[in-house]
This record gives C-alpha cells, structure tokens and sequence, in this order.
C-alpha cells in the first residue's frame, strides 16, 4: 500500500462524513503521519499550530474507526493500515440515504490449492488477563514514547522492552494506554505486578496457567514450555513493579539471591527466536535492560522524564492557571508530586498557586516524605554518601568536587555514580567538564533530613 492509495481511502471516508473531500491540511496530516513524522514537525511545514494539528488528526483517526472498526490512531496508523491490506475502491451501499463503507482486502499471491479464509478475524480468539493493570482515567502527551513502542514492538518484534524512571512519572500507565490502543495486536496479553514479589517458579507456572498448560516439575522445563507457548501465539507479557525483586542496600538492579533466576528468564526472552514481546517496568535499571546494538538488539529501554503540561493541573480544582507551569517546573513534571502538591495548595491556599509559590520553598509533602525515605534507604552507603554530599550544593558539580569530601576510592565513586543515574535520582550536566547534580525534589528532601 502506497500514500496514493492511503490519501484515497481517507477521501472516501471523509467524504462519507462529511459530503466533502480531504482539503490540504488533511492531506499534510495524513501524508506527515505516514511518513512518521511528529505533529509539531507536520505543525512547522505546514505553517500551523501544533494543536490545530493535532485536532485535525484526531477527527481523521475517528473517521478511520467509525468505518472500519478499528482502533487507528497516530502512533499505529501505518501499521494497522498495511495489515488490513485495503484496496482504494470502496464498494458503496446506500440505505436510508446513509453511506456504508466495505472495504474489500487486497490477498497476496495465492497458490493455486489456497484460498483466502475470510473468517480468520472472527476465528481468533483473544486471552487478555489485565486484572492487574490500572485504570486509565486520563492520558497527557506521551505520544512519542507511544509510537516508540509501537515501532519496536509492532515493527520491529523487540522481545524485551523495559520502561524506566522515577515512581509517579508514569510508566504504568503509559504502558496500559499503548495496550488499550493495540489489543488487537496480541492473541494473548498477561499482566502481572510484582508489587509482592514471588519466585519466578510461581510466576512461570501463572503464566502456563493461563495458557492453559499443565505445568511440568523443574524450572528448566516450565520455561521451556513458556518459549513454546510464545512461539505458537503472539503474546505480550507485563510486569510491572520489577525494582521490587532488586536488593536494598546494593547498587541498582541487583538481584535478591531468592530471585537470581529472573536473569536466565530475561535473557532466554532476548536469545530465543519467537513472535512474543516482554514489558518490564522498573523504577531500576538493571543490566539486562541494557542494549548492544540500538537497530538490532532485541533488548530496548525507553525513559521517562517529566511532562511539561498543565492538562495535569486542569482536573485538579486550582487557580492562577498562568503560573500553573512554574508548579510544574518546581516538581519536575512529575503527576504524582504535583497532584500531591494540589492537595496542599487547595487545603492551605484555597487552590491560589499564586500564594503557594510566593513562598518561595520547595514544599516536601508528608507522602514525598515517605517515598523518599524508603527510597533512601533503599541506596547502598556509596550512593547515600555521594548523594548527601550533592546535596550540599545549589549548583552541579564536578566528580573530581564530589571526591574531595569522601573518603572512597575512583573505583567506589563511579559505580555509585552509574547506579544513582540507573535509579533516576542523578542528573548530568554535560559543559566543559562533565557536572552532576540531584532531582531538585530529592534534594530539598535530604536538606531536611
């Protein structure tokens, strides 16, 4: 399928709609999203607004799903159109003077003795098991990282994908709208938080249990019978939590002795040929998240940062929304700070955001408080000296400046460094010397300690 015959299907759909044919700007849209590229780049080359934009690719993604019954979006746009493998010519059936649209797909070359089977989609049959996923209540911009992971698992068939960064920046619940988005994409989906850890025998055999396979007795076999099983069907794996089966006390990422033999199932995911994707998500960054080769490698981790959005704010009962983007700085962009940020702002200033800031503090709530404590403690004594030392300082500073205060070896500093920066709690500040510096939030918290 070509843009040609993409830009004519958009035109009977629209016109469908709306009794007129795709204008300039929706054709700019369609032909930007086909060839990948970003809303604010189509914005730039077509001399409109983002949002102008973004609208008119909203309406063009709703007419694609009344028609087809499909859930198109931006993000698997391309991808979903090529599997349909639709023709350009419509067939047209006029009743009570509505317009239906079939679309009659376009087979590849048969052999002789095939025939195409067109009950295949009502033959399939899904096993999603999402009792433990969240929610979504609302969604802010997130839309690159969506059509990241729509390329590397949809695309390109990555086994092992890891979404990473700070607790509240919203990894879970970007994962879950890219399910919500492409279900149909997976015989099976299974997620599971390890929120309360258990062995990875007890995860394997809730795994075959659900592909209704009787478990075999050792380890070796279980997974064995699991590679099978994500061979034979296209399945996306979930698990969420995964910090929680990583030690305290150690750098990021290692292993409680209990759970060691999570690794040997990581990388027997990455090794193995089949048809399957894993998500891990992780507030750690362990080595089995790291990657070799960034256009081969079956291995791939996307990193969340903060949002620069007031759509966080808009629900959340406060005034003074011009300011609402200096809150948002001061709390990194982070949702779980800022909406535990409003609850105080409402409770002491009466929503005013003006007042909040005009006092001119960091204000570290008791549930940041919480968090921070555990994840402290949480920091081997390396990480928790550096950090402490860090936090002595207004401005980044150098490694050679962190190490004048401790007492630890080049050896013990680096390492300490690399993990704090795998936690997300270390920034990098890349000038004539390399700088590091702290999350200003976990910062103003150790200030109080």
């Amino acid at each position: 399928m070509d843009i040609t015959e993409v830009l004519q299907i958009a035109d009977n759909l629209v016109f469908a709609d709306t009794g007129k044919h795709l204008d300039d700007i929706q054709e700019t849209v369609i032909k930007g999203v086909w060839e990948g590229k970003t809303y604010d780049k189509i914005a730039d080359n077509s001399h409109c607004s983002e949002s102008h934009i973004r609208n008119i690719g909203y309406k063009l993604w709703r007419t694609f799903f009344n028609h087809l019954e499909q859930d198109i979006h931006k993000s698997n746009f391309r991808s979903t159109l090529s599997r349909l493998k639709l023709t350009s010519s419509p067939i047209v059936i006029q009743q009570n003077n509505n317009i239906r649209f079939n679309f009659c797909p376009s087979y590849p070359q048969l052999n002789k003795q095939e025939k195409p089977n067109n009950n295949n989609q009502n033959q399939q049959s899904f096993q999603h098991d999402l009792k433990s996923s969240p929610q979504i209540l609302r969604f802010y911009e997130r839309e690159k990282e969506l059509e990241t992971l729509d390329n590397w698992i949809l695309n390109k068939n990555t086994r092992l994908v890891s979404v990473l960064g700070l607790n509240g920046i919203g990894k879970t619940t970007l994962v879950k709208k890219f399910i919500d988005l492409n279900s149909k994409q997976f015989e099976v989906i299974i997620w599971r938080s390890l929120k309360f850890p258990k062995s990875l025998d007890l995860l394997v055999d809730d795994l075959l249990n659900i592909a209704e396979k009787e478990s075999k007795e050792s380890t070796d076999d279980k997974l064995r019978q699991l590679l099978g099983f994500l061979t034979e069907k296209r399945c996306l794996i979930i698990i969420d939590d995964l910090e929680n089966i990583f030690a305290s006390g150690q750098f990021a990422g290692s292993y409680q002795n209990e759970y060691k033999n999570y690794q040997d199932f990581l990388t027997m995911i990455t090794q193995v040929e089949h048809q399957s994707s894993l998500i891990l998500i992780s507030q750690e960054k362990c080595r089995d998240m790291d990657f070799r080769d960034e256009e081969l490698s079956q291995i791939q981790y996307l990193e969340l940062s903060g949002l620069q959005n007031v759509e966080i704010l808009k629900s959340l009962g406060l005034r003074n929304e011009d300011s609402w983007l200096k809150l948002i700085d001061l709390y990194e962009g982070n949702p779980v700070y800022l909406k535990d940020i409003a609850v105080l702002i409402k409770d002491i200033f009466d929503g005013y955001v003006d007042d909040f800031l005009a006092e001119n503090n960091l204000v570290i709530t008791k549930n940041m408080q919480i968090y921070f404590s555990q994840l402290f403690n949480r920091l081997s004594s390396v990480e928790q000296q550096i950090i402490l030392e860090l936090s002595k300082f207004n401005q980044p500073i150098s490694r050679e400046n962190i190490k004048q205060n401790l007492d630890l070896s080049s050896m013990q500093l680096i390492n300490g460094l690399q993990s704090l920066k795998q936690r997300y709690l270390l920034k990098i500040i890349v000038q004539e010397k390399v700088l590091f510096n702290l999350s200003a939030v976990f910062k103003e918290y150790l200030r109080m300690k």
